[in-house]
């Protein structure tokens, strides 16, 4: 199988499918609510449908997709009305869309409308002959007769006669319409078709009828004999019964989905995931993603998941404001993770699988992505939707996660997502990630002051970034340091308060600056906050000499003015603050988190 199949599920809704059809007038328009790639399926969720909405129809679509829709209605305006109301009631997939009947075919629900499709032509089979019973003579008047089966027989299979092409053609000809365009149907499947299923044998249909003839070792005449017919549809059906598509609900997770049951099993529920193991050496892996929480637990979990030991580091990531997309490749494993937030909660997906199951993965990824539904409830998790508590152990229970070296704090400090964080932060690493989830480069090290200036590999885009203060605080005022204190535990910063000790080091030294402040090593290298909210330094590593020991709340910062300076040798500008005003510190907390970073150092 080839990945141009592909462009069956992208094209099965666009193109009419010429079916004999129930009758439609010809203005009708219909909410379309979504397809299932099974009859079973589609039926399974258009009972559901009826029961909760009514007015359910169910059509036949181009490529053998099943639709179901809401009508008819007798103008495009009514059934956008329709569509606005069922959207407002939540009752529907966001993507449903006003359509009219011509991009339907043959209708299969309700059960009275549906129409019948011509029989199949197979090959007729042999009756299975009735064993043959010998009677042997009583031996004796009390005696049971004995009584010898002789073995079934097995039953001969009559091969179809092969055809010349003449009678190739004259029996192409006698097909039905439905007949021809199953035949396309299961060319595209395969890969040899890519255009409209019409029952039309153009250029299109010969080449791909030809295309797969010689892959099967057959002449490439582009007209099927009667034998390659039944083989090519009886592959087409043994495909189908593979995968063993259905309809899965989980109340419990609040997901409608339809899955390929032919290759996977459920396993367990471990928020914020439902497990789902592989089968019948499917090489394939499931999880679905239901977790209550804000747009910081998304932001959280999109991070964090590229930890995750399955999932490859090379491949796509994007990350908007209500859902991301992470993709894995290496030559071991492959991986496509989609999450979304609406309405308090985050529910997705996540398919794992072996580099052989690429083909299956192509159409089981189309399958998941038109059937996935949100449904009332969503699994219960202990980090609930705080922010600040949100972990890995809350958010990854039962998967194996790839940690890194270490682990220390950064900040932004421009619109392009520059960071500065400390020199030991990146020291002899192999990698340097910025959140875990994006690559950087290390642009300048400044080894007198501890400083490192890292590059992200492709620009960002942070919701704030450092404003320098102009001047150094009044001593003994308060300060605030923003730090992953707990290192890659949590997923969020938390704020350190103390207090600003002397403008000098210990030794006289006019770049650092004495706090009394108690820290944990993952909080160096973050930014050191004045009382107006301005950063006036970065938090510089404790440094233990083994003949002398500082108390646990001395601790040192480079002054801001030290990282303007390595950043203008870097050919970077930083801003200073103009603000005077003090900030409170729960607008600190928002402001702090959103430019403080995780960086991670992995070998």
């Amino acid at each position: 199988m080839t990945k141009r199949f592909a462009s069956y599920f992208l094209t099965a809704l666009a193109f009419s499918f010429l079916f004999p059809a129930a009758v439609l007038s010809q203005s009708t328009h219909w909410v379309q609510i979504e397809a299932h790639a099974t009859l079973r399926t589609a039926e399974d969720f258009a009972n559901r449908y009826e029961s909760e909405i009514g007015g359910v129809a169910g059509f036949r679509l181009s490529g053998g997709w099943y639709a179901l829709a809401v009508g008819p209605f007798d103008t495009p305006e009514e059934a956008e009305s329709t569509r606005q109301a069922l959207l407002a009631r939540r009752v529907i997939r966001s993507d449903a869309y006003v359509t009219d009947e011509r991009i339907y075919g043959q209708q299969f629900w309700p059960a009275g409308g549906m129409a019948q499709l011509a029989p199949m032509t197979v090959a007729p089979s042999q009756p299975e002959p009735a064993p043959e019973v010998t009677m042997t003579p009583d031996p004796a008047p009390d005696a049971e007769p004995e009584i010898v089966a002789t073995p079934e027989p097995e039953p001969e299979i009559e091969e179809l006669p092969e055809e010349t092409l003449a009678e190739a053609r004259a029996n192409e000809n006698r097909l039905t319409r439905d007949e021809r365009a199953e035949i396309q149907v299961a060319l595209q499947w395969f890969g040899h078709y890519t255009q409209a299923i019409d029952a039309a044998f153009g250029p299109g249909t010969r080449g791909a009828i030809r295309e797969w003839q010689e892959q099967q070792g057959f002449e490439g005449t582009g007209f099927l004999t009667t034998r390659q017919r039944a083989g090519l549809l009886g592959n087409y059906d043994e495909a189908l019964a593979r995968y063993s598509f259905e309809s899965w609900r989980d109340d419990r997770a609040g997901i409608e989905i339809t899955l390929p049951m032919g290759m996977l099993a459920f396993d367990r529920h471990e928020s914020p995931f439902v497990h789902f193991s592989e089968v019948n050496d499917s090489g394939m892996r499931l999880l679905l993603i239901s977790q209550e929480g804000t747009q910081a637990t998304l932001f959280g979990l999109y991070e964090i998941m590229q930890t995750l030991e399955v999932i490859p580091l090379d491949g796509q990531r994007e990350r908007r404001n209500n859902s991301f997309l992470i993709t894995g490749e290496s030559a071991t494993a492959r991986a496509h993770v989609v999450a979304r937030f609406q309405g308090g909660e985050i529910k997705g997906y996540a398919l794992l699988w072996d580099p052989q199951a690429d083909d299956d993965a192509e159409l089981v990824l189309s399958t998941l992505e038109a059937s996935f539904r949100p449904v009332a409830g969503v699994l219960e998790s202990s980090a609930g939707a705080s922010a600040s508590t949100v972990s890995r152990r809350d958010l990854l229970a039962g998967l194996d996660v790839r940690r890194p070296v270490r682990s220390r704090s950064g900040f932004f400090v421009d619109a392009v997502g520059t960071v500065v964080t400390s020199a030991e932060a990146v020291e002899s690493c192999g990698r340097v990630t910025i959140d875990e989830a994006y690559q950087a480069d290390v642009r300048l090290i400044d080894t007198e002051n501890g400083i490192a200036v890292l590059a992200p590999r492709d620009p960002l885009v942070p919701l704030a970034y450092a404003q320098f203060a102009a001047a150094d605080p009044r001593l003994d005022s308060d300060v605030r340091v923003s730090g992953f204190s707990y290192q890659d535990t949590l997923v969020r910063p938390i704020l350190t308060f103390g207090q600003m000790s002397d403008t000098k080091g210990l030794n006289g030294e006019d770049s650092l600056r004495l706090l009394s402040i108690r820290v944990q090593p993952g909080d160096s290298g973050g930014p050191v906050f004045d009382g107006n909210g301005a950063v006036m330094g970065m938090l510089l590593p404790r440094v233990e000499q083994s003949d002398r020991i500082l108390p646990e709340d001395v601790n040192f910062a480079v002054s801001g003015a030290a990282i303007i300076a390595a950043l203008d040798e870097a050919g970077l500008r930083g801003a200073l603050s103009r603000d005077n005003a003090s900030m409170p510190a729960e607008i600190l907390t928002r402001v702090s988190a959103d430019l403080t970073v995780l960086v991670s150092c992995w070998n």
